[in-house]
C-alpha cells in the first residue's frame, strides 16, 4: 500500500474537526480517528481537492445532536438532506409538468370530448397528490350530470361514486331552467348548494376542494378533488393546479361545441345548396320563344335561396309535347312575384306559389279570377306565417299583341311606348296574396305596339340603398329605363344596363340586401304590325 500524501492527511484532519464541531461536549478524550483512505480511492487527484474543505455549519440543539450522535455519516448531513429534498421537489415538478403536458396534448389530439373528460379528474388528482377527483357538468337545460370519477378501486371508491350520483340526482330534480336564464346570484346559489351536498355526502373526514369550469364566462360544471388524509392541506399551489386543469377542460368543452356548431353549419350549407339548386331549376332556365316578343330575364338573390319568382307559362302547357314550336299562337302567362322576407322560408313559399299558380292557369280563367282563386287557396297556408306574396299576373296574346293583367299589390311594371316616348305604369287594385281570404282583384288590358318595351321588376331594385341610406326608388328606375330604351338595342342590353345602374348606386363591391328580379319584354315588328299603331287600355272587374 502506498504512503498517504500530505494533502490526504490535511483533508482527514479537517474532517475530524467538522465532526467534533457537531459533537456534544464530553470529559473523556476523543477517540482516535479512523485511518484515512488512500489517495488511490479518490476519483480525482488529491491535488485537486485542496479547495474542497467543508465549511462549518451552525450548531444544532443538544437534543438534535443526541439524536445523531454516534451515527452521523456524510450521507445524513443537512446538506445531503437538503439536496435530496431539492431533487425530490424537482422530480415532482417534472411529474406535474409532464401530466399537464399530456393534458395539453390530449386537448390538441382528441376529437372525442368524452376521451378528454376521462383524463380531467385523473390529472387533477395526480398533480395535487390527492386521492381522487370527480367531474360534474351542467347541461344547457340546467340539469346536472355526473360525468367522471377517478379514485382507487375499492369499497371507499364505490361509496364516493354512490354519494356523488345521489347528489346529482337530487339536484337534477330541481325545476328545469336554462343556464342562460339564470342570474349570477342564482347560479352561485345553485353551485353552492351542489358543493354543500357533495361535501355532506362525502363526510367531514374528506378534504374536498371544488372549482368551476367556465365556458364563455358561464359556469358549465364543477371539478372536485378530494383526499382522505387528515393532514392534507389545500395550498395555493394545489388550488392553482386544479384551476389550470379546469380551464383546459373548459377549452375542450368549448372546442367540442364549436366543432358541433361547425358541423351543423356545414350540414345547413349543404341543404341550402340543394335548395338553391332546386329553386334554380324551378325558375325558367331560359326565356321562351314567344312570337312577336324579344325577352330577357334575370334573378339575383341576396342569399342562396330567395323569395323572388318569375315564370313564363303557356296556356296549354299541359298538352305541350316535345315540340312546342307547333303552338305558335297560344297565349302566354308572364308572372312576377315576391314573397315577404328572404332566405329559406321565402323560398319555400315561392315554390308553393309557383305550383298553385300553374294549376290555376290550367283552368283558363281570366287574370283577376286566377289571382282570386290563388288567394283563397293560399290564405289558409299563409294566415299564421306572417308572410304574404305580391304578384303581378299577365297574359299576352301574340296574335293580337294584347296584354291582359291583374295586380296583387306588386310593384307595377313600367311600359315605355315608342310612339309617345313616355313611360306608364300598369296597375290594378288588389290586395296581397294571403292577407284576406275575400280579397277582390281587378284586371285591365292594353294593346302593345312594335317597339314598346315593358319591364317587370321586384322591390329589390327600388329598395336598393347606398351608403348614405338613400333608396334607388322608382323615379331613378324610370329614368334609367327611359334612357336604356332609347340607347340599348335589345332587352338583354337594357337588363344589363339597369343592373349596372343599381350596382353603381349602392357602391362598387357592395351587395344589395334584397333579391332583385327583372324581366324585359320588347315587341318586335312583324308583317302584320304597324310601327305607328298604339292602342288604348281598358279595365274591368
Amino acid at each position: 500500500m502506498r504512503e498517504e500524501c500530505a494533502e490526504c492527511k490535511e483533508a482527514v484532519s479537517s474532517q475530524k474537526s467538522e465532526i467534533n464541531y457537531f459533537s456534544p461536549a464530553v470529559t473523556a478524550p476523543p477517540a482516535p480517528p479512523a485511518p484515512p483512505a488512500p489517495c488511490s480511492l479518490f476519483p480525482v487527484p488529491c491535488s485537486l481537492k485542496l479547495n474542497m474543505t467543508a465549511l462549518p455549519l451552525p450548531r444544532r440543539s443538544d437534543q438534535f445532536a443526541d439524536s445523531i450522535s454516534g451515527s452521523a455519516t456524510p450521507e445524513t448531513t443537512p446538506v445531503f438532506t437538503l439536496k435530496e429534498l431539492v431533487a425530490r421537489l424537482h422530480r415532482e415538478q417534472q411529474n406535474v409538468n409532464e401530466l399537464l403536458s399530456s393534458l395539453g396534448y390530449a386537448l390538441r389530439s382528441f376529437n372525442n370530448l368524452n376521451q378528454f373528460l376521462e383524463l380531467t379528474p385523473l390529472v387533477a388528482s395526480r398533480v395535487t397528490d390527492a386521492d381522487g377527483g370527480a367531474l360534474v357538468l351542467f347541461k344547457p337545460n340546467g340539469q346536472v350530470r355526473f360525468q367522471r370519477l377517478h379514485c382507487q378501486e375499492g369499497r371507499q371508491c364505490q361509496d364516493i361514486r354512490q354519494a356523488i350520483e345521489t347528489v346529482t340526482r337530487q339536484i337534477s330534480l330541481m325545476p328545469k331552467t336554462s343556464l342562460g336564464d339564470l342570474s349570477e346570484s342564482a347560479l352561485q346559489t345553485y353551485t353552492a348548494n351542489l358543493d354543500y351536498q357533495v361535501s355532506r355526502y362525502l363526510g367531514s373526514d374528506v378534504q374536498l376542494f371544488g372549482t368551476p369550469i367556465l365556458v364563455n364566462n358561464t359556469e358549465r360544471g364543477r371539478l372536485y378533488v378530494f383526499s382522505h388524509d387528515a393532514n392534507y392541506v389545500w395550498t395555493p399551489t394545489r388550488q392553482k393546479l386544479i384551476r389550470l386543469v379546469a380551464d383546459q377542460t373548459a377549452v375542450a368543452i368549448a372546442n367540442d361545441e364549436l366543432a358541433t356548431s361547425l358541423r351543423e353549419k356545414e350540414r345547413l350549407d349543404r341543404e341550402l345548396e340543394i335548395g338553391a339548386e332546386i329553386q334554380l331549376q324551378l325558375l325558367p332556365r331560359k326565356c321562351p320563344t314567344i312570337p312577336g316578343l324579344d325577352i330577357a330575364a334575370q334573378c339575383q338573390t341576396a342569399n342562396r335561396v330567395g323569395g323572388d319568382y318569375y315564370d313564363f307559362i303557356p296556356s296549354n302547357f299541359d298538352k305541350r309535347g316535345d315540340h312546342p314550336s307547333i303552338h305558335q299562337d297560344e297565349r302566354w302567362s308572364i308572372v312576377i312575384g315576391d314573397v315577404m322576407g328572404k332566405g329559406v322560408p321565402a323560398g319555400l313559399i315561392m315554390t308553393m306559389t309557383r305550383g298553385m299558380l300553374r294549376a290555376e292557369v290550367l283552368n283558363r280563367h281570366s287574370p283577376a279570377q286566377i289571382l282570386g282563386h290563388l288567394n283563397q287557396v293560399m290564405y289558409a297556408d299563409l294566415e299564421n306565417s306572417n308572410r304574404f306574396v305580391t304578384l303581378f299576373y299577365s297574359e299576352y296574346d301574340p296574335a293580337t299583341r294584347m296584354l291582359s293583367y291583374s295586380n296583387a299589390a306588386h310593384h307595377p311594371p313600367l311600359l315605355w311606348q315608342v310612339a309617345t316616348n313616355t313611360i306608364r305604369r300598369l296597375d290594378t287594385l288588389g290586395m296581397l296574396i294571403g292577407l284576406d281570404a275575400d280579397s277582390c282583384y281587378y284586371e285591365a288590358q292594353i294593346q302593345l305596339s312594335p317597339g314598346d318595351t315593358l319591364i317587370y321588376y321586384t322591390d329589390g331594385f327600388t329598395d336598393a340603398m347606398n351608403q348614405r341610406g338613400d333608396r334607388f326608388d322608382e323615379e331613378n328606375l324610370s329614368k334609367a329605363f327611359h334612357w336604356a330604351c332609347q340607347n340599348c338595342r335589345n332587352p338583354q342590353l337594357i337588363l344589363e344596363y339597369l343592373f349596372e345602374q343599381v350596382q353603381q348606386f349602392i357602391g362598387s363591391g357592395n351587395r344589395n340586401g334584397d333579391d332583385m328580379t327583372l324581366v324585359v319584354l320588347q315587341v318586335q315588328p312583324n308583317n302584320g304590325g304597324n310601327l305607328d299603331d298604339h292602342g288604348s287600355d281598358t279595365e274591368s272587374y
